[in-house]
């Protein structure tokens, strides 16, 4: 049996191996973040109790840093990427995914600025990127916490869609679109 290697860039038929990283490690990080807020929210866990709640901020940036590299590499790959199908359903999918990628941006955005307007710095990992400030900038905290909590579960909707889109894809149209991303069928099926 031949081996498929998997390229580094994406290709036509299948994601490249840098995609699928930055796919899986995002999501593995988005789920530990949904995991650290429904302990706050159903337990009432403070981050001050638990270092896995209080990993939220640190871990965000970490989410942030992943998908600012994840869309400069999608608009290096522009053009090679496999299609996200035709028709209707084509623009669905493209469309749901620029709305994953937006909000995945403005999540994170909206947590930076209320921490940097808080006026309390921040430095995930130990590293400063915000320092101690006397006086709060109030719209950027406003902004914040107006935004990203509730636009935080509004992506964990979207992502369930986004699962359930792949359940479809798999069950219903057979379409290798699971293999593309997991997989390593779409490479040798092409």
């Amino acid at each position: 049996m031949t081996r498929m290697r998997l390229p580094l860039k994406d290709t036509p038929r299948a994601y490249g191996k840098v995609t699928r990283a930055l796919h899986w490690s995002i999501a593995a990080l988005v789920l530990w973040q949904f995991m650290t807020m429904i302990l706050k929210v159903a337990f009432g866990v403070s981050p001050r109790e638990s270092a896995i709640v209080g990993s939220h901020g640190p871990v965000g940036t970490a989410v942030f840093i992943l998908i600012v590299i994840r869309v400069i590499w999608a608009f290096v790959n522009a053009g090679r990427r496999p299609a996200h199908g035709r028709g209707i359903i084509g623009i669905a999918a493209k469309a749901g995914h620029g709305i994953l990628y937006l909000v995945m941006l403005i999540v994170p955005l909206a947590a930076l600025s209320r921490a940097f307007g808080s006026g309390r710095g921040f430095s995930p990992f130990g590293f400063p990127l915000f320092p101690t400030r006397e006086e709060p900038i109030a719209w950027m905290v406003g902004f914040g916490d107006a935004v990203h909590g509730e636009l935080g579960w509004v992506f964990g909707v979207l992502l369930i869609g986004h699962i359930a889109m792949v359940g479809l894809h798999e069950a219903m149209w057979k379409d290798g679109t699971l293999a593309k991303m997991a997989g390593k069928k779409a490479l040798r099926d092409g």
